[in-house]
């Protein structure tokens, strides 16, 4: 049983996608799993970096823990959830919740876990939700980042550019 309204949202979303699929709170002893999968999601970015690879590891798993305490600095109240397959990790889905919005902190998977709808299912269930409360979902996304095109297909705006990051909302 899901303990927040938001958790009960995406497990619900996911549910109807594959029964495989299921949500839970991400504890501490997923701390390697989560590291493993922020360097799989980034390694592209240094593709053209003339780093040895291990200087790249190393500037992987330093971003992954900077990540990680801001983000409980920051947000220490948001709901931070690995995604399951028949009970193996594949992915993460971080979001806060305030009274006026539902903030998509982050969501990543396994490169063989992506273009298979998953992450569509978790966006449409933030979505279905904030529906229901009659707010906005926001999100930081890189301008280069394929998730652009999921998000503009799943109705989300340009808001402005902050940095190295667009901000768009739904």
């Amino acid at each position: 049983m899901a303990d927040s309204p938001i958790e009960a949202a995406l497990t619900q979303a996911l549910g109807s996608l594959d029964p495989a699929l299921e949500l839970r709170a991400e504890t501490d002893a997923d701390y390697p799993f989560i590291a493993a999968l922020f360097a799989e999601t980034r390694r592209d970015e240094l593709t053209h970096v003339p780093w040895p690879e291990q200087a790249k590891r190393d500037f992987l798993a330093s971003q992954c823990r900077l990540q990680h305490d801001h983000y409980a600095k920051h947000y220490a109240d948001a709901e931070l959830l690995l995604i399951e397959c028949s009970g193996r990790p594949i992915g993460r889905i971080y979001v806060h919740a305030s009274t006026g919005e539902i903030r998509l902190m982050e969501i990543a998977l396994l490169g063989s876990y992506r273009n298979r709808g998953i992450g569509t299912a978790l966006v449409r269930g933030l979505q279905d939700l904030a529906a229901s409360r009659q707010i906005c979902v926001t999100l930081h996304v890189e301008p280069t980042n394929p998730a652009q095109n999921l998000y503009r297909r799943l109705g989300f705006g340009f808001v402005e550019n902050r940095g190295i990051y667009d901000f768009l909302d739904w």
